[in-house]
Order: C-alpha cells, then sequence, then structure tokens
C-alpha cells in the first residue's frame, strides 16, 4: 500500500507528476487523509479546477480546523476562484493559528490589498517580511522564490509608502506652525529613517540602531556647559542617595531592566557570581511611576529640573540602577541621537567604570556624566559591592522646540505602526 511518505518523497525528487498521481491513490483509500486532500487539491489548483480544491480544502479543515496549511491552502483556491472574502476569512485563520507562517501572511496582505484594505495591507506586508527576513528569506531576489517576488516587489513599496504617508501627515501640522526650515534636520532624518536617503555619519563610531537626526554635532561625551540645569541637579545628590538608601535593604519596588533571562545572558556577564542589573523606576517606557515618585520627593523634584526626553510608550526612562557586584554590561547601542543619557552617581565602589566610544569614564559620586549612547558603550562593577546610578533620559540639547516635539509624535507614531506589525 502506497504512503504518504513516498508521495513526499517523490515530491522531493522533483517527480511532481508521479507524486500527484500517488497521493491521489491514497485519497481513494482515506478519504480522511489530511496531506492528501492537500495535495490532490493543489494538483487540482494547478489544473484550473479551483472549485474541487475548494471541495477537498473544505474537507480537510472540516476534519483539522487546527491545521494553519490547509486553511492557507483554502485561502489561495479561494482566491483563484474569485473568492476574496472566502480567501480573507482562510487566510486570516491561517495567520491566527501560526502567527509567523509568513507566506500565509503575505498571501493575506496581497489580498487585503487587492480588496482596496490599504489600511491593514501593509501592517500584514511589513509583518510578513519581517518574519521571512529573520529566516535569511526575501532578502533580494536570490533568496526569494520567483513566483513570490512580485509580492514581495508590492509589499516593499506599500510598506514604504505606508510610512513615508503617516511621516508627513504628522508633520504637515508642525511644519505650518514652525515653518519648513525649522524641521529641515527631522525631515531628512525621516528620510533615512524610510531608507529614501543614506546617513553621513561624521563620527564613524555613532550609529543610532533606530532614528539618526543629521547635523547635530557627534561626540561620545557632551560638555558640561550644554546643560545648565546641572549643578542645581548635583547638589540634591545628598538628599537623592539619602532616599535610595532606605530603599535598598528591600528589593521591593525594583526589577530587573532586561525583561527575560535570555536577554540578560546575552548582554550581561559575571566575574563573581551571576550577573544581575535591576531598576528602582521612576519612569519606564515614558510612564510615570507614581508610587516611586511619591516615595523618592527629593529625587523627583531634582529630575523636574532636567529636560527629560518625554516620548508617549517609549521616553523617558529614569531609575536608580543597580549593578550587583561582578555585573559587566557588554557593549551595545542605543536607538536615536535625538535623546541623551544622564548618570548622576550615587554609590560608586573602586573598580567601575563606563566606555562609550572607546573612551573611559570613571564615574565619581555626585557628578553628572552626559554620554551619547549611540555610541557603543559598556559598564562594569568589577568591586564585591553594589553600585548604583541614577539614570535619566534627556534631549539633545542641540535639538529646538520645534524639533522636540516632530520627534515625540513621530517617534510615537512609529512605535503605535510596530505594535499592530506585532499583533499582527
Amino acid at each position: 500500500m502506497s504512503t504518504t511518505a513516498e508521495a513526499k518523497a517523490l515530491l522531493r525528487q522533483g517527480r511532481v507528476a508521479e507524486a500527484e498521481q500517488l497521493f491521489d491513490q491514497i485519497l481513494q483509500g482515506s478519504p480522511n487523509n489530511i496531506e492528501a486532500l492537500n495535495a490532490v487539491a493543489l494538483a487540482s489548483l494547478r489544473r484550473a479546477d479551483s472549485r474541487r480544491s475548494v471541495e477537498l480544502l473544505d474537507r480537510a479543515v472540516a476534519l483539522q480546523p487546527s491545521d494553519a496549511l490547509s486553511h492557507y491552502h483554502l485561502g489561495r483556491a479561494r482566491s483563484v476562484a474569485g473568492d476574496l472574502s472566502g480567501a480573507l476569512q482562510s487566510y486570516a485563520t491561517a495567520v491566527r493559528l501560526l502567527p509567523d507562517f509568513h507566506v500565509a501572511r503575505l498571501h493575506y496582505a496581497e489580498t487585503l490589498d487587492r480588496a482596496g484594505d490599504l489600511e491593514r495591507a501593509p501592517i500584514h506586508y511589513l509583518r510578513a517580511l519581517q518574519d521571512a527576513q529573520q529566516q535569511g528569506h526575501w532578502l533580494d531576489p536570490a533568496s526569494t522564490p520567483r513566483g513570490l517576488q512580485p509580492i514581495v516587489t508590492r509589499a516593499v513599496l506599500l510598506v514604504h509608502e505606508r510610512r513615508r504617508a503617516m511621516c508627513a501627515q504628522l508633520m504637515e501640522p508642525l511644519q505650518t506652525k514652525f515653518g519648513a526650515a525649522a524641521l529641515e534636520r527631522v525631515n531628512e532624518a525621516v528620510r533615512i529613517h524610510i531608507r529614501e536617503a543614506a546617513p553621513n555619519f561624521p563620527d564613524p563610531r555613532q550609529q543610532p540602531t533606530f532614528f539618526y537626526v543629521p547635523g547635530l554635532p557627534a561626540a561620545p561625551y557632551l560638555d558640561r556647559q550644554l546643560f545648565p540645569w546641572i549643578e542645581a541637579v548635583e547638589a540634591s545628590t545628598a538628599a537623592i542617595r539619602a532616599e535610595l538608601q532606605r530603599l535598598l535593604p528591600s528589593a521591593e519596588g525594583r526589577e530587573r531592566v532586561f525583561g527575560s533571562a535570555e536577554f540578560e545572558s546575552v548582554n550581561l556577564r559575571g566575574n563573581a557570581g551571576p550577573p544581575s542589573w535591576n531598576g528602582y523606576y521612576f519612569y519606564r517606557y515614558g510612564i510615570r511611576r507614581e508610587d516611586n515618585c511619591q516615595a523618592c520627593p527629593a529625587t523627583t523634584a531634582a529630575l523636574a529640573a532636567t529636560p527629560l526626553c518625554h516620548i508617549r510608550h517609549h521616553a523617558p526612562e529614569v531609575l536608580y540602577s543597580v549593578f550587583t557586584a561582578g555585573t559587566h554590561l557588554l557593549p551595545h547601542r542605543g536607538v536615536t541621537n535625538s535623546r541623551l543619557v544622564a548618570h548622576l552617581p550615587l554609590l560608586i565602589p573602586a573598580d567601575c567604570a563606563l566606555r562609550v566610544g572607546g573612551e573611559l569614564h570613571a564615574w565619581q559620586e555626585g557628578r553628572i556624566v552626559v554620554f551619547d549612547d549611540t555610541y557603543e558603550h559598556e559598564a562594569w562593577n568589577r568591586s564585591s559591592e553594589i553600585r548604583v546610578v541614577l539614570i535619566f533620559d534627556i534631549w539633545n540639547p542641540h535639538l529646538s522646540e520645534a524639533e522636540q516635539a516632530a520627534i515625540s509624535l513621530l517617534v510615537a507614531a512609529m512605535g503605535d505602526f510596530r505594535e499592530l506589525v506585532d499583533r499582527g
């Protein structure tokens, strides 16, 4: 008796006609064989018999409703038959059952596109592209099957148009208010972000991972003279440290900076036991932690005097940053040069340091250092005690009010779009 394994072996050998014939025989003897139903349905589709293909695949999904592949194939059959509504339903079920099924999602997006749904189509196109490219597919014509190349090309184009239109819509009222000249650098940043222009870094060590604003002076560490508030905050060091020390005996209120053990294993090393980087947050992802702020009024008041970088659901990140003994944060880069990172050192034992752009900085308690984290940077605590600094994100002082407003809107909107893509 023929088996599906034999039929699939024929397919792998390129003996398609023989495989189809064998699957047809299997189906005659086992009419509920899911693999045979799919194979014979696809053979029918290649012979332009979409009606039989739909019938076979309707039976397959009725027999096994959780099989994403059957729903995907049914979507293709319904699409060929001209049933766009039915195809959309089948594709939607396939990607719900298997969210990283990028080929099914690509066809779902293409069908949404054909149906005129230009709101949802770019979201699913982008998710399909991202999922495929993470696996090394669809990076270029050589890694894209010939039959998919027109759809992938369309996907790239529509995603690009959606991003451009979104940014233009957000920028229009700001340009009316402030004038186009005031937003020239941000407009160029958008062109770089959507890959209509290439960045030209004045310092090649600076490499933002997400959003680069051209024309801002580049340096790993910023001159203290740029920050008129810095001495007033430093004057509050004793009161801020006292609030920290009241909290330290307990881990209550603190949380891991990296959200998973996997991220910790990639980014942290320890030379005196397991490394640990945790934080007592005043803002996280731009959301104010009211309880923590109320528990530390001196710290909160000092922070209010700084130009914190506020971007909805993104920034600032403000925390007492605690490295346990032996913790080393490995080299990494930040997302944008539009904001900077400030450290107010509070508890600094010996053999602790920060390196930004290859330049070493030894923290001094009570003396703020401001750096551009789009330069590769790392930090370590090689002592046997904890190290604590107050970290807070601030706007790059070379940005105007108009540029800050524009970047806040743009980055928040980009985040909203990415969240839609991630949800699929």
